[in-house]
């Protein structure tokens, strides 16, 4: 199949545009943006979407920098559409806020994307992942180790990124290319085996291929195909399941889940019965989570759960008790402060660490208000303001050092300023699924020593809102300009 039906086939597939579909391309000079600028420029002129532009964000991290900003120049003047250009030093930026580089640039890119998309008042904006890239990430999570959510990999579309080149392999649009003799820029780094993306694709796919199947780049992007749609079948499932009891849910409360504080669920004994073994897991992973209030909930609680289905009991989880009372189990949330077994002995397992027996602290933080954190030697305020905010010269999200903002309409509930927790998750902005706290300090160069005294902004559920300098949950990324924000400043007593 020519390589325009394979581009069209997928987008219908997925339904990523439409005629009227404002989209942006962003575009680096390589290979595959490059074919994405051209192959988007056709669909335009068959009346297929509307590109609105090219976006081009410029990390000026090489020496050839320069020349890929002007290999993107002339790529839209080729095909008649203006270009949207940012610069920034990704590396400045990397050690001002102490994470690594790459890090630092997906951070920068994402930004960069909503501000590309609002400039061309776009919907969406295209981005060049190949099958082949879908086969990296593929092999890069099984081997950190994901189940069917991680395996699903990149997706077609999420939020307002769309890929629609995930259908195609990298040679093919070369190959595409070369038939039409237009040029492209080759990046350098690429070559760098220190970066495991590199390192997959230099090395693990290759002798994949050589040894074990020819087709393993198809073989693993069919597998992120399968995995997403046994998530979403399982998640579909799951929702039926538990909205077969008879709760009267809402649009904002679907699983009739209790608003109180100490809020509590059921499930019935024999309704996970009759469910297969992994759909069991997922309710209770899914209830137990909610009860958590954004701790994290791991195999072991779950297994532990579902044993008291046969056993009867109860067992502690992280801020929550599950219990076998009669035909149900209930999962009973505990008021902050309160610590279950589960929780007391992942603190027992860290006591032998001093780095782990700093005081701990948590104040609450009203809007508009301040917390005064005499321990950490930080103040923490919070305002709210109308659509539009500017701070510096960022509107969303980590504005400027020391300034976060967020979105209004999911602060409305008692806010507090606390430090880190064993346990702590959350998902910075860029990435696809969620980090630990730890590993987001280390990829953020955070001297272990000073660790402790970071100021983070959770709510009512305890969710990770803010880390006070560093970022902030991708749940609360303001995605509309129009929106209602609270602005987060931090600054030293």
């Amino acid at each position: 199949m020519h390589v325009m039906d394979r581009v069209r086939q997928f987008i219908h597939q997925h339904d990523l545009v439409r005629p009227d579909t404002r989209v942006v391309a962003a575009v680096s000079g390589g290979s595959d943006s490059t074919a994405l600028a051209y192959i988007l420029r056709e669909l335009d002129a068959a009346g297929e979407l509307r590109l609105a532009g090219l976006a081009h964000f410029n990390h000026q991290l090489r020496e050839s920098a320069a020349n890929d900003e002007r290999c993107a120049a002339d790529i839209a003047e080729a095909i008649g559409v203006p270009l949207f250009v940012e610069r920034e030093n990704v590396a400045a930026r990397a050690r001002r806020e102490r994470r690594s580089i790459e890090d630092a640039g997906r951070t920068a890119r994402h930004v960069f994307y909503d501000g590309a998309r609002q400039h061309f008042s776009a919907e969406t904006v295209a981005l060049g992942h190949t099958r082949d890239d879908q086969a990296e990430t593929v092999l890069l999570r099984l081997i950190r180790g994901a189940g069917p959510r991680g395996l699903a990999a990149m997706y077609p579309r999420k939020h307002h990124i769309i890929r629609p080149l995930l259908g195609v392999k990298r040679d093919e649009l070369r190959a595409w290319l070369g038939e039409r003799r237009i040029t492209f820029v080759e990046d350098e780094t690429n070559a760098d085996v220190s970066i495991p993306r590199n390192r997959v694709r230099a090395e693990l796919l290759p002798l994949l291929m050589e040894r074990f199947n020819p087709s393993i780049v198809d073989t693993l992007a069919d597998e992120a195909d399968l995995a997403r749609e046994i998530w979403e079948w399982m998640t579909a499932a799951a929702a039926e399941y538990q909205g077969s009891e008879g709760s009267e849910g809402s649009e904002t409360n679907p699983s009739n889940l209790p608003n109180l504080p100490n809020g509590v669920e059921e499930l019935d004994v024999e309704m996970l019965m009759a469910a297969p073994t992994a759909l069991r897991r997922l309710i209770v992973w899914e209830a137990m989570r909610r009860t958590a209030r954004g701790r994290p909930v791991g195999l072991g609680h779950v297994e532990a759960a579902l044993r008291l289905m046969e056993t009867g009991g109860s067992i502690d989880a992280p801020a929550h008790r599950v219990e076998r009372v009669g035909d149900r189990l209930v999962l009973t949330g505990r008021a902050p402060g309160t610590k279950g077994r589960f929780e007391l002995l992942g603190k027992l397992s860290n006591l032998g660490n001093p780095a782990n027996r700093a005081n701990l602290f948590r104040y609450p933080l009203s809007i508009p208000g301040e917390a005064r954190l005499p321990e950490a030697g930080w103040i923490v305020s919070a305002e709210r303001a109308v659509g539009g905010a500017m701070v510096g010269n960022g509107p969303i999200g980590q504005a400027a050092p020391g300034v976060a903002i967020v979105r209004g309409d999911l602060c409305r509930g008692p806010l507090s300023v606390r430090n880190r927790r064993p346990g702590d998750r959350f998902t910075p902005v860029g990435l696809d699924g969620r980090k630990k706290l730890q590993d987001f300090f280390v990829d953020r160069k955070v001297a272990r020593r000073d660790r402790d005294a970071v100021p983070i902004v959770v709510d009512a559920a305890d969710r990770i809102v803010w880390v006070a300098g560093h970022g902030i949950d991708e749940a609360f990324r303001v995605t509309d300009p129009a929106q209602a924000v609270v602005i987060f400043k931090v600054r030293r007593v």
